[in-house]
């Protein structure tokens, strides 16, 4: 079988969630030798982790912004190349498609709650897009993947499918993520990132669903009860949006106690965390949490949320806390900050808990959907 994949996005050199899924996705499938794979990609600068295989082949498409790319360049291209199926990766596919499609749908967040589509207005738009282009495909799918069981009851509820054509397949954690026990590596990186000996790490951006408001005012009244004894570290924030949310929070004291560290690329993150204290991951919703279990490959104790899909994710290898709750969020970081043996005890529980996710059987749980897709 000759497979497509989309993943557009797959080349640009600043990657988070979904384009790191569809990387280590599509590294594990090209080790297949049942089928042929042709990857679907708009051009950009990072070819790096892409693999190199007989029976992957990695198409350039041009097409200008990605909703004209996905609808008229996209069915083009994938009658072109001769596809069987087309994999969707990344929440929305093109409505006239000549093969049976499966689509990844990592979340509805988008609709669900109008509060959430906040953010940039890259974000607005890509929402909007969403909440126009999903209703319509799903009902063209043969399949719909999402990352976790709680994810896929949403789904289902939310979108009236049918289970039988909603899969839930786990993200996994790659092999790079792991105890690093070469310091000069680590220090390395602390002094090109300005890391302290000792730090609370936490992935902050403007999607407001990674509750950086939240986080800030918890450890805002940590250091206004004198417990905030760790600086803070986050990356991927732009330092306009820091000073308007603590501006918002009456927090400039704080100030003082973060380190801005901007976007750090996927291969430099498994030292951060090796170097990170604790991990906060408080997220208001995911569909599964990434670097939860990216954290605690790394041996890192990790503090996130009792919500959606990230217990799921953690199972008993975290502190959960409600993300709404200012004061339960205090008191997990008080807790993680002052108790050395409940950070022993969340690293060897981590560290366990990672081992049970591999792209490997995500790959294989794939092969198994695009069978059945095409048997329909």
């Amino acid at each position: 079988m000759r497979i497509g994949i989309e993943a557009q996005r797959l080349l640009r050199p600043h990657k988070h969630g979904m384009d790191i899924v569809a990387l280590e996705t599509i590294r594990a499938l090209a080790t297949s030798t049942q089928h042929e794979f042709v990857v679907f990609v708009k051009p950009d600068a990072d070819r790096d982790g892409l693999p190199n295989t007989p029976n992957m082949q990695i198409v350039e498409l041009a097409g200008g912004p990605y909703p004209v790319w996905e609808q008229y360049a996209l069915p083009k291209a994938v009658k072109q190349h001769g596809i069987d199926l087309l994999h969707c990766t990344a929440n929305t596919a093109p409505l006239h498609c000549s093969v049976p499609l499966v689509l990844t749908l990592h979340d509805i967040i988008f609709l669900e709650n109008q509060p959430l589509l906040a953010g940039s207005w890259y974000q607005r738009f890509g929402n909007q897009y969403r909440r126009w282009n999903v209703p319509r495909i799903v009902t063209e799918c043969e399949r719909v993947i999402t990352v976790s069981h709680f994810e896929r009851q949403r789904i289902v509820d939310h979108l009236h499918l049918s289970p039988e054509r909603v899969v839930a397949i786990w993200n996994a954690v790659s092999d790079q993520f792991h105890v690093i026990k070469d310091t000069e590596q680590i220090e390395r990186v602390r002094l090109k990132y300005k890391l302290p000996k000792e730090f609370i790490f936490f992935l902050g951006n403007t999607d407001p669903k990674k509750n950086v408001k939240g986080v800030l005012k918890a450890l805002l009244g940590l250091k206004q009860r004198g417990k905030l004894t760790l600086p803070v570290v986050i990356s991927n924030l732009p330092a306009i949006s820091l000073a308007d949310l603590l501006n918002e929070i009456d927090g400039q004291e704080l100030a003082n106690d973060i380190i801005l560290c901007g976007y750090i690329p996927n291969y430099i993150l498994p030292l951060v965390y090796n170097a990170a204290t604790i991990f906060l991951c408080p997220s208001l919703r995911e569909s599964f949490g990434l670097p939860i279990l990216e954290a605690m490959a790394c041996g890192t104790p990790v503090l996130t949320s009792s919500t959606s899909s990230m217990p799921e994710v953690a199972g008993d290898a975290a502190l959960l806390v409600d993300p709404n709750s200012v004061e339960e969020m205090i008191t997990g970081i008080d807790r993680l900050l002052k108790q050395p043996t409940l950070r022993a005890e969340l690293r060897t529980k981590g560290l366990e808990r990672a081992a049970l996710f591999s792209w490997e059987a995500t790959a294989n749980k794939l092969l198994t959907v695009y069978a059945n897709a095409m048997d329909q």
